[in-house]
């Protein structure tokens, strides 16, 4: 007589809950050279800023070296720097953002 041995099902937890993705800042840095015409427009073009708003924090990345300008997921963050880059390079500026994680 031949007899089967039990089969064997795992237990799998689950969990039901979603997070959220992580957040980033993208911040705006300060430099001697490019022109405050140019960041305006960056942020009217690139950010999707209204016109005043772009001036307040063109002002505020000169009055203090730096200014959060948007916050995304971390792609969009890392996409957002590179255009600041490649729009800034061809005209010979070094303005520059970067990314930090959002608390």
């Amino acid at each position: 007589m031949v007899t089967e041995a039990p089969t064997l099902v795992p237990e799998v937890e689950t969990d039901e809950r979603t997070e959220l993705a992580p957040r980033w800042k993208v911040i705006l840095h300060d430099d001697d050279v490019t022109t405050f015409e140019f960041v305006v427009d960056l942020l009217v073009s690139l950010f999707h800023k209204e016109f005043a708003e772009s001036v307040r924090l063109t002002y505020e990345v000169h009055d203090t070296g730096s200014a959060l300008i948007t916050v995304a997921g971390l792609e969009r963050a890392e996409l957002y720097v590179e255009q600041v880059r490649s729009l800034a390079r061809p005209k010979g500026f070094p303005l520059t953002a970067t990314i930090e994680p959002a608390e």
